[in-house]
């Protein structure tokens, strides 16, 4: 956090001194980032009893990923569980909040992501509740 407060000073400090410099005795602009639009990707699969599947994406800034169940079948009313974590070295590692039981079709999971980096979905059956192959769809928005 320290890095977020520090830096817009510097960039404010760097640019008045410029400003001084050439003489213009008008106040500074400092230029408002322009947000990056998210990007959605949809995951498809099906799992089985006991089953899972995990996908990875990348992420390119901080922000917020929203992970959100929008079908299953055939039966649409079918729970499965849901996790956003961090992918590395063929592990995904999912924090606290971040996993999603019962979910069922329409839910969502919101994560907070502090820099860029490569993280995972995570859909299973976490009860060994699924009785027939169950297929399901995903769409995570991130930066």
């Amino acid at each position: 956090m320290r890095r977020r407060s520090v830096l817009p000073v510097l960039f404010a400090t760097a640019l008045l001194a410029t400003s001084a410099a050439c003489g213009d005795n008008s106040n500074p602009t400092i230029p408002t980032p322009t947000p990056t639009p998210p990007v959605t990707q949809t995951f498809t699969g099906s799992i089985n009893t006991n089953g899972a599947m995990t996908f990875t994406f990348d992420v390119a800034t901080s922000g917020f990923v929203t992970a959100t169940l929008t079908s299953i079948g055939p039966d649409s009313t079918t729970l499965i569980g849901m996790s956003i974590g961090t992918y590395n070295a063929g592990v995904c590692t999912v924090g606290p909040g971040l996993n999603l039981y019962p979910a069922a079709q329409g839910a969502s999971i919101l994560a907070s992501v502090s820099a860029p980096g490569t993280l995972c979905l995570r859909v299973f059956d976490a009860k060994g509740t699924i009785t027939t192959e169950t297929t399901f769809s995903v769409d995570v928005a991130h930066p």
